[in-house]
């Protein structure tokens, strides 16, 4: 059977926007033809936001904070209680400090379920704060550098570049891949992503599924699902 997966920011909405009204439509109509599923970095609160409730409760099983809170509708399935240790959220915070990017706009930790994103411009950044530091670490590559530095010094721990301008960290395993166990070997699963490159936070579950879709942006993603309601991959 197949079985669709879509991140969420980058991949059917814009970043950190709301979906567009017309493919929202589509999308709606595709999730009661087919088998649905979302995984995304984000709480439910800030996907709900995003898509909407009516679209959330339409797909089959709703993976938030990277599979560490699992929803199927209104119905709570399991919930991850991990948090941060100290002694990582002090070497993070050094990166605060001392990054070039000057701009601070706070919530520079956002701990979830099983997770925390790490952000050096801070989560309360506006649209134009945040194209500012994309700007800057386009060119520095500051996130990169970060999770790779705290993944040398954490071995047991997991940092992913996330979004525009997150980290997503979390234990090892804990991480998007570890959704593939609630789905039947024989299931065709179908993955679109925006950031399946390596050291991007749909890369894990981009190494396990076979058939997988990278996008640029959300329009990819309409445009792959008409051809394969063309194709009769998809109803």
């Amino acid at each position: 059977m197949n079985k669709f997966i879509f991140d969420v920011d980058g991949t059917l909405t814009p970043s950190r926007g709301v979906i567009d009204k017309d493919f929202k439509d589509f999308f709606n109509v595709f999730c009661k033809s087919n088998h649905v599923f979302l995984v995304t970095g984000s709480d439910k609160p800030k996907t709900v936001e995003q898509i909407g409730e009516d679209t959330y409760n339409l797909c089959r099983t709703v993976y938030n904070c990277n599979g560490n809170d699992v929803w199927q509708g209104k119905n709570h399935v399991r919930t991850n209680e991990w948090v941060l240790p100290l002694e990582a959220y002090n070497f993070l915070e050094k990166f605060l400090f001392e990054s070039e990017f000057s701009l601070r706009t706070g919530l520079h930790f956002e701990n979830r379920p099983g997770m925390c994103n790490f952000s050096i411009v801070g989560r309360n950044a506006n649209d134009i704060e945040r194209k500012e530091y994309v700007v800057f670490d386009s060119k520095s590559n500051e996130r990169v550098t970060i999770a790779s530095d705290f993944n040398t010094r954490f071995p047991e721990l997991e940092a992913k570049v996330g979004g525009e301008t997150g980290i997503d960290i979390s234990p090892k395993g804990f991480d998007k891949s570890q959704i593939v166990k609630d789905f039947d070997p024989k299931d065709q699963l179908w993955f679109f992503g925006d950031r399946m490159d390596k050291g991007g936070n749909d890369y894990p579950l981009a190494q396990v599924v076979h058939n997988k879709r990278e996008v640029a942006r959300w329009q990819n993603t309409w445009e792959y699902l008409t051809w394969f309601q063309e194709q009769g991959i998809a109803q």
